[in-house]
C-alpha cells in the first residue's frame, strides 16, 4: 500500500482513507475504514473521466452488478455512488494474495487444494449468473486467497447476459489464456464462458501453467479455439474428468455452474479451518495478511505542495503491490518488481518545483534480453537529460523503469502498474515480442502510448485506441535488406536457409518471410530447411544444403545453434555468404564459433556507437555511463527524444489556446482571470497541464521525427514504422565490426 497524496482526498463516503492500494487509466482505489472500524477498498473515477457519459453508464453497471452478487465466496459491495462529482465503489477488504501469486511462488496446489477451490468458485460464478449477469474474466489474478476459502473478485467487465457489450466492435474483452473459444473468436460469452474459464483455472492451479500455454497473445486465442488444452500432470481421474467437462469447446456440452456444485466432492472448510491449503500457503497468506493489516495512523491529508524529489545518486528502490490492491481492479498483486534506479538521478529527475512529468522504460534488465533493456534505459536517460538541460521548458521529464525479466506474466503486470500511475505519460518498450504481446492489454485499456524499438513481430493483435508503436522494422521488413544482401551478387543464385526451431516465433518469422522475398526481390531462388528445436548435429543439414547448390546461406535461429552451424559449414570450407539474423548477435555466438564465426554477417535494425549521425550522442553516453552505447541504446533515445518533442507541443498548443482565450475575454480583471483559467482546465483535462495520452497518442501517431538512427513515422493501421533502415555489421578476427547502413534497391 502506498501513502496518500497531497491531492487525494482524506474521506470518501463515509470512509476514512488510509492509502493506496492502486491506480489505473480508469481511477484510483484506496484503503478506507469506517467510523465504525470496517475496512473496504474504495474505487475512485478519474476527474477526466467523471464527464464522459459513455463511461459513467459502465461504471454504473459495474456496481451494480456487483451489488447483485450474494455469495461467500465473492466479494461483496459496501457502498456506492455512482452519481457523484468522483464516483466511487466500495467493496470489502479482502487482505489476502490471489491465486495468481500462489502458484507463481510456490507452483502447483494439490488436487484437493484444487477441488475445494473449483466448488467454492462454482458457487460463486452460481450466484453470478443467478443475478443474470455472466464475469467475463474469471482469471487466476482476480481469485483471492483466505484460509477460509476462495473469493471471487472484480465486476468490472461483467454484465448483463442479453446486454450490448460497450467495447470496441471486435474487441476481445477478457484475459487471453483464461477465455472461452467463443469469447477468444470475439463473439458474445454466456454463463457457459465463465464455466469454462474456471476449467482454465483450475488446470492452472493443477499444473501451474494456463492450459492453452503462453506467448504471441494471437497464437494463445487460436489455441484456445482449435486446440486441445495441455493436462499433462493431471492424474486424478475425477479431476481431469472434469476439467474436461469445463473445457468443452461447444458451450452447450459443458455444466452450468450451480452444477458444478454436485459434481465436486470436496466441500467448504468447516469452521474457517485451512486445512484446505498446503502449510506454506497458510504461511504465506497469514504473512501477507499482517503485512497488509499492519495500518498506518489515521492523520489528516496534508494539502501543502510537495517538495523536491529525495536526492538518491546510486540507490535502488523495490516497489511491492500487495495482492488487496487487486480488490477493486482485477490485476493481481504486483509482487517484488523492481524500481530501478541505479544510476545518478542528475537531470532524469527534473527540476526542484514546476511540473513534472515521468516516461516509463518497461525493460528486460536481468531476463534473457537484460543486455538490451539495459542499453534502452541508458538511451531514454541521455534524452531525458537532453530535454531537461534545456532553458525554459514548460515542464521536465523523469524516468521510471521496471523490469520484467523478460516474463510475459511479469510484464503484464509491469504495464498494469505504469497504467495505473498518473504521471507516467508514455512507456518506451517492452524489451521482447513475447513480454510486448502480453502488455498490450493494460497499455490499450489506458490509452496510454507505448513505443517498442526491439519487439518485431510482424503482427501484434489489434486493439481498440492503438496506443502500441513498433519503432522499428518488423522480422518482415528486415527480410528486404538481408535479401539485397545475400542475392544482389553475381556469384550467388540460391540462398540455402536454415530456420531454427529453437530460435522460436523469431527465427520462424525472420528465416520464413527472406525465403518468400527471394523470388519476389530477386531472380534467385532459395532451398529452405527447417530443424527441429535442440539440433546439435548440422552435417546432414549442411550436406543437403551444399548439395543444392546453395551458393549464400541464411542461418535463422539461436546462438548456439548459429555457432554449431558455423562451426559445421567451417569444416566443409565453404566459402560463399553467410549470415545470420541479428537475434544471435553477442558474445555466446562470438566465443562458442571461435574462429568459425570470421566472416559472417549481420542485418541489424539498430545503428552502432561509430555511426557518424551517432558521434555526439556516443560521447554523452560515455560522459554519463562511462562506456560506449551498446545495440538499442540509440533508438531508445531517438523514441524518447520524439515522445518529449510532442509534448511540448501539445503543451504549448494548450497554453495558446488558454492565451488567446484570455486576451479575448472582457476588460474586466477578475472576468479575464477566470476565463483565462478555465481555458485552461479545458485544454488541459489532467488539470496540471499535462495533455491526456489520449492526445499524446495521437500526436505520435501523425509525427515524422529525424533521430540518429532513422527518421520515424507510422503508417495509420497498424502504426508500425514506416520504413526499411537496417545496419550491416561483420564478424572480424573475434569482434562485430559496424559496415554501415544495410543495402537497399536502386529503384
Amino acid at each position: 500500500m502506498d501513502n496518500l497524496r497531497p491531492t487525494d482526498p482524506a474521506r470518501i463516503g463515509g470512509h476514512r482513507l488510509l492509502g493506496r492500494l492502486g491506480a489505473g487509466g480508469m481511477g484510483v482505489v484506496y484503503l478506507g475504514r469506517t467510523d465504525a472500524g470496517a475496512l473496504a477498498a474504495i474505487k475512485v473515477i478519474l476527474p477526466e473521466h467523471a464527464g464522459d457519459q459513455d463511461f459513467r453508464t459502465r461504471f454504473r453497471r459495474e456496481a451494480e452488478a456487483a451489488g447483485r452478487v450474494d455469495s461467500p465466496w465473492a466479494v461483496s459491495v459496501t457502498g456506492a455512488d455512482t452519481e457523484a462529482e468522483r464516483p466511487w465503489l466500495a467493496t470489502e477488504f479482502v487482505p489476502g494474495p490471489t491465486l495468481f501469486d500462489i502458484v507463481a511462488r510456490r507452483g502447483p496446489l494439490p488436487v484437493r487444494s484444487v477441488t475445494v477451490l473449483g466448488r467454492l468458485l462454482a458457487r460463486a460464478l452460481a450466484a453470478v449468473h443467478a443475478a443474470g449477469l455472466v464475469h467475463r474474466d474469471v482469471k487466476p489474478g482476480n481469485v483471492l486467497l483466505t484460509a477460509g476459502g476462495p473469493r471471487l473478485i472484480d465486476f468490472g467487465i461483467a454484465r448483463t447476459a442479453d446486454a450490448t457489450a460497450l467495447t470496441a466492435t471486435g474487441l476481445v474483452v477478457g484475459t487471453p489464456g483464461f477465455l472461452p473459444p467463443e469469447q477468444a473468436s470475439g463473439n458474445t460469452a454466456g454463463p457457459a464462458g465463465d464455466v469454462f474459464s474456471l476449467g482454465c483455472l483450475l488446470a492452472y492451479a493443477a499444473t501451474g501453467r494456463p492450459p492453452f500455454g503462453g506467448g504471441a497473445v494471437d497464437a494463445v486465442l487460436y489455441r484456445t479455439v482449435h486446440g486441445a488444452p495441455d493436462l499433462d500432470g493431471i492424474d486424478d481421474a475425477h479431476l481431469r474428468a472434469l476439467l474436461d467437462r469445463c473445457l468443452a469447446k461447444d458451450p452447450g456440452d459443458r455444466p452450468a455452474a450451480a452444477d458444478l456444485d454436485t459434481l465436486i466432492a470436496e466441500d467448504a472448510p468447516a469452521g474457517g479451518a485451512a486445512d484446505w491449503l498446503p502449510e506454506d500457503v497458510v504461511r504465506i497468506i497469514a504473512d501477507r495478511s499482517a503485512a497488509l493489516l499492519a495500518l498506518p495512523d489515521i492523520d489528516a491529508t496534508v494539502t501543502e505542495e510537495p517538495g523536491p524529489p529525495e536526492p538518491g545518486p546510486g540507490r535502488r528502490r523495490f516497489l511491492l503491490f500487495a495482492a488487496g490492491g487487486a480488490v477493486a481492479l482485477g490485476a493481481g498483486a504486483f509482487a517484488a518488481v523492481r524500481l530501478t534506479r541505479d544510476e545518478p538521478d542528475g537531470g532524469a529527475d527534473g527540476a526542484p518545483g514546476g511540473r513534472r512529468w515521468i516516461i516509463g522504460v518497461h525493460a528486460d534488465l536481468t531476463g534473457p534480453l537484460r543486455a538490451a533493456g539495459r542499453a534502452q534505459e541508458r538511451g531514454v536517460r541521455l534524452a531525458v537529460d537532453r530535454f531537461n538541460s534545456l532553458d525554459d521548458q514548460p515542464f521536465r521529464l523523469a524516468v521510471k523503469v521496471l523490469d520484467d525479466q523478460g516474463d510475459p506474466v511479469r510484464s503484464a503486470r509491469v504495464a498494469e502498474e505504469f497504467a495505473r500511475d498518473p504521471e507516467v505519460v508514455a512507456v518506451i518498450g517492452p524489451t521482447g515480442d513475447e513480454a510486448a504481446g502480453a502488455a498490450l492489454a493494460a497499455y490499450d485499456e489506458a490509452v496510454l502510448p507505448v513505443l517498442t524499438v526491439s519487439a518485431l513481430l510482424m503482427a501484434f493483435p489489434r486493439r481498440a485506441n492503438g496506443s502500441f508503436f513498433q519503432a522499428a522494422p518488423t522480422y518482415a521488413e528486415l527480410s528486404f535488406p538481408i535479401v539485397h544482401r545475400l542475392l544482389l551478387r553475381p556469384d550467388v543464385e540460391r540462398l540455402g536457409i536454415v530456420i531454427d526451431r529453437s530460435g522460436g516465433q523469431t527465427a520462424y518469422q525472420g528465416g520464413w518471410t527472406t525465403n518468400l522475398m527471394v523470388p519476389q526481390l530477386t531472380t534467385g531462388t532459395t532451398h529452405p530447411r527447417v530443424v527441429p528445436a535442440g539440433t546439435t548435429a548440422f552435417g546432414p543439414v549442411v550436406t543437403d544444403l551444399l548439395s543444392h547448390r546453395s551458393d549464400a546461406l541464411f542461418y535463422a535461429g539461436d546462438a548456439a545453434g548459429a555457432a554449431r552451424f558455423a562451426r559445421t559449414l567451417a569444416g566443409r570450407s565453404f566459402t560463399g555468404p553467410r549470415m545470420a539474423h541479428h537475434t544471435v548477435m553477442g558474445q555466446e555466438f562470438l566465443k562458442q564459433a571461435g574462429a568459425a564465426a570470421d566472416g559472417w554477417e549481420f542485418v541489424a535494425p539498430f545503428t552502432d556507437a561509430s555511426a557518424p549521425a551517432a558521434a555526439t550522442f556516443a560521447a554523452a553516453h560515455r560522459k554519463r555511463f562511462g562506456a560506449a552505447p551498446a545495440a538499442w541504446s540509440a533508438e531508445a533515445y531517438d523514441v524518447a527524444g520524439l515522445v518529449a518533442r510532442e509534448l511540448s507541443a501539445l503543451t504549448e498548443a494548450a497554453a495558446k489556446k488558454a492565451t488567446a482565450s484570455a486576451t479575448e475575454a472582457t476588460a474586466s480583471a477578475t472576468k479575464a482571470m477566470a476565463s483565462a483559467k478555465n481555458a485552461t482546465a479545458s485544454a488541459t483535462p489532467s488539470g496540471d497541464g499535462r495533455p491526456t495520452r489520449s492526445a499524446l497518442t495521437a500526436a505520435i501517431a501523425g509525427a515524422r521525427y529525424k533521430g540518429i538512427s532513422r527518421t520515424y513515422a507510422f503508417d495509420k493501421e497498424r502504426q508500425q514504422l514506416i520504413g526499411q533502415d537496417a545496419y550491416l555489421y561483420r564478424v572480424e578476427k573475434g569482434r562485430h565490426r559496424y559496415l554501415g547502413p544495410a543495402p537497399k534497391p536502386k529503384s
